[in-house]
């Protein structure tokens, strides 16, 4: 059981002004994992002072010593490397090996990241008689999720930092513990007081104080469309800058020239990734009438290979979803899936066999015959459930893609990449791969629609984080 009741305020672990707590679980078994403090409104005030009042230090130094800082943390995450990718695993599920190289991995290159592009970016450039200067935005309120916990905190910590911003971090309530080993890195490398603080709860309570604090100057969230409406609501208030990385249904569009158990198998694996729990998952799988059947029994065989079980089994390839409530939204939506008539192809809403007792498992599952008016068509499940959506031509295809309310991800495939690019253009998605292309941690990453505004990662998330300011010189 660790014990984290302690906030990190003003470079200090500090006593709560309240002695509520939380009980966190772990994924693989239903135990408690740990116990959190239920930060409220009054340290909120205090994490927005401290961050206040380091602000002018922070954001007055150079770059160059904000970077050395951004190094450090990355190397201090690296020597915890396998405590982490242990606890991300209880705390959400993804199978260890998973766990170590991207809910680890990738927010250690991260840090690294934003130390080198700080360095090179170019804070000052003259326009005529204008010197046009970027300036760190001033206090952000971080309010983070709890599916990719730590690379979620990274992308939103590691550029405010570096643009010269001071941080106030409010990580979900559901898988927070990773975000204490954090602090205790930036305690462990000297971070200035009150440049970055910690304070843990609910959204209700320490997240709607953060939006809504005067002294914050700008909130970045990641989560649900439904919560990123409440924010901007709120922050509308004040006129905060706000940036939303929301939810998404992404449609990976199989073309007629496609390498069909190729695209299937990359579908399948992409809509899988973390159980489900992945805002760019590919959950629509749109394939042409003709080869329907083929597809359909591609995707069940390769979801039948995937080894269900404890995430800190060597074995495992679907660890369980992160919470009861998420297992119990997943099982509601397969039975709503059966129930609008979609054809159930492998898994189901029975509990699987052969699983831990207590976790939150749930079988992988395939529906097919999926029309695209369906629930399970249009709502992001959050779980391992891939929708398979014949189409008639390629306009048809682009027209299915584009109708949802989101427009986060997607992708496209074809042995033409010229042909995949020009689809590829057509669909209305911050992100789209085509042909299976890598993961670029240096490309903008964000959503068209309701899938939110604003861009993470690279020099892009480093501009969130900035304003502009005109000198206008004489002469």
């Amino acid at each position: 059981m660790l014990l984290r009741n302690q906030l990190f305020i003003g470079g200090a672990w500090v006593a709560p002004s309240g002695r509520q707590i939380i009980e966190v679980f772990n994924a693989g078994n239903g135990e408690a994992l740990g116990r959190i403090a239920l930060g409220d409104e009054k340290d909120v005030d205090a994490a927005v002072a401290a961050a206040r009042a380091a602000l002018e230090g922070w954001s007055g130094g150079s770059a160059e010593w904000r970077a050395g800082f951004l190094d450090k943390i990355s190397a201090g995450l690296k020597a915890r490397a396998d405590e982490l990718a242990r606890l991300i695993a209880q705390e959400v599920g993804m199978p260890l090996k998973l766990a170590a190289r991207i809910q680890v991995g990738l927010p250690i290159a991260n840090f690294a990241n934003y130390a080198r592009l700080v360095k090179e970016f170019q804070f000052e450039t003259r326009v005529g008689n204008s010197l046009v200067i970027r300036e760190p935005v001033g206090v952000v309120g971080a309010i983070t999720p709890w599916n990719y916990p730590l690379h979620q905190i990274t992308l939103k910590v590691a550029p405010a930092l570096a643009a010269g911003c001071t941080v106030v971090l409010k990580p979900s309530e559901v898988a927070p513990l990773n975000a204490f080993v954090l602090a205790e890195v930036m305690e462990t490398v000297g971070l200035p007081k009150g440049v970055f603080n910690l304070v843990t709860g609910t959204g209700a309570k320490a997240g709607e104080a953060l939006v809504r604090h005067p002294g914050v100057d700008m909130i970045s969230f990641t989560g649900s469309t439904r919560a990123g409406k409440q924010i901007a609501k709120l922050a509308a208030k004040s006129v905060k800058r706000v940036a939303l990385e929301l939810g998404g249904k992404s449609a990976s569009v199989i073309l007629e020239d496609a390498d069909l158990p190729t695209a299937v198998k990359s579908t399948v694996n992409g809509c899988y990734l973390n159980s489900g729990q992945t805002c760019t998952a590919l959950t629509r799988m749109l394939v042409p009438e003709s080869k329907y059947e083929e597809a359909t029994r591609l995707a069940a065989d390769v979801a039948k290979a995937f080894t269900l079980g404890d995430p800190l089994a060597e074995t495992t390839r679907l660890g369980p979803l992160t919470s009861l409530a998420q297992l119990q939204r997943v099982r509601d939506y397969i039975r709503k899936g059966q129930q609008e008539g979609a054809e159930l192809v492998t898994g189901g809403a029975e509990p699987p066999e052969g699983v831990p007792a207590g976790g939150y498992y749930v079988r992988p599952t395939i529906f097919g015959k999926v029309n695209n008016s369906m629930a399970i068509a249009q709502e992001e499940i959050f779980g391992p459930v891939l929708a398979i959506i014949p189409y008639k031509d390629e306009e048809d295809a682009i027209r299915i893609a584009n109708d949802t309310p989101y427009g986060l991800a997607g992708a496209v495939w074809s042995k033409d990449d010229a042909h995949a690019q020009r689809v590829a253009r057509r669909i209305r998605a911050g992100q789209v791969d085509v042909n299976g292309g890598a993961f670029n941690m240096n490309a903008p990453f964000g959503g068209f629609k309701q899938s939110g505004h604003g861009r993470e990662a690279g020099v892009y998330g480093l501009e969130e984080f900035l304003e502009y300011k005109s000198l206008q010189l004489k002469g």
